[in-house]
């Protein structure tokens, strides 16, 4: 592929199938299924401390939802090509990578508090699902983090 076509691929915004075949837009399905699975192991574990554990869930449910309508509204095309479509993008990936690094930091600091208490062996259990949402978590934050570059370079182009 020539620079020049990638600078033109870079200088629109995809609608239909080509979201699964453009960069950022590709990076869409990843970020809903590691944001998926963080939902899902931190519901499914023991949420204790709440506020802190009710911040990762309100973090990845969030992104998750407004991850899903971002996908939608790029696969029917409602961004008509627009170039405040594109400035909405890396707002709204600027705010999730900042929101998943938060939720990131706290669920890590989380799983170290409970590691003290993993002699109880259902204690252990919830400890090794906290790990898996830690990982995941900063896998989807690397994740939007890429996609908000890749946005920001893409509404620079337009």
């Amino acid at each position: 592929m020539t620079m020049a076509a990638v600078t033109q691929q870079m200088s629109s915004l995809p609608s239909g199938l080509r979201i699964c075949t453009t960069a950022p837009d590709i990076l869409y399905l990843p970020e809903l299924v590691f944001g998926g699975l963080v939902w899902i192991l931190v519901a499914s574990t023991y949420v204790s401390p709440i506020n802190p554990q009710g911040w990762v869930m309100f973090v990845s449910v969030f992104c998750f939802v407004m991850t899903f309508l971002w996908l939608i509204i790029f696969a029917f095309g409602a961004h008509k090509n627009s170039s405040a479509w594109a400035t909405a993008d890396f707002i709204y990936h600027l705010i999730a990578v900042t929101f998943y690094l938060s939720a990131s930091v706290i669920l890590a600091n989380v799983t170290i508090f409970w590691k003290s208490f993993t002699s109880v062996e259902l204690l252990f259990k919830y400890y090794q699902i906290d790990i898996a949402a830690v990982v995941f978590s900063f896998i989807a934050t690397l994740l939007y983090f890429i996609h908000c570059i890749l946005s920001a370079a893409r509404w620079k182009s337009f």
